[in-house]
């Protein structure tokens, strides 16, 4: 894969593994854009990954692109079901998930038994609240996966 070279840590960073839809993609870069902008009090970026090298790939490779990147802690994916759903959820992936090289053993065996969620489907409003939150470590990825879960539509969504 294409190596992936952000500037800035706290841009979330969003693939685009999906070129099937030109007209959804760019639904999806204006809402990212919107939110970004807000009203314009503040700005954050987003860095947007638009090659078509990138097209077809699958969540396990884009985690292991990505975890080139050691500051990052989620990415998010831009894949068939963000350009054919109406809310355009984004894919996120927890690239904390493998992070457990240091841990107790027995602690490590219940993630074994009962491994926590590494994907979660995050509608574009939420991508900083989302980003913002596992750079800084206010919450983690199960957290977003429960606020996922208890969502009609399955997504976390700004509030």
């Amino acid at each position: 894969m294409p190596e992936i070279v952000r500037t800035d840590e706290w841009a979330p960073l969003v693939i685009r593994t999906d070129c099937t839809d030109d007209v959804a993609w760019r639904e999806v870069v204006a809402e990212l854009e919107r939110v970004a902008g807000g009203e314009g009090e503040w700005e954050s970026p987003v860095h947007l990954v638009d090659d078509r090298r990138w097209d077809g790939v699958t969540s396990d490779e884009a985690l292991v692109a990505a975890a080139r990147d050691e500051e990052l802690s989620v990415v998010f994916l831009a894949d068939g079901v963000t350009m054919r759903s109406p809310l355009r959820p984004l894919l996120a992936l927890d690239l904390g998930a493998d992070d457990d090289h240091d841990l107790d053993p027995v602690y490590y065996q219940e993630l074994i038994d009962s491994p926590p969620p590494r994907e979660v489907r995050v509608l574009p409003d939420a991508v900083h609240l989302v980003h913002g939150n596992l750079q800084l470590a206010n919450l983690d990825f199960p957290e977003f996966a429960e606020a996922a879960a208890a969502d009609p539509e399955g997504v976390v969504r700004d509030v």
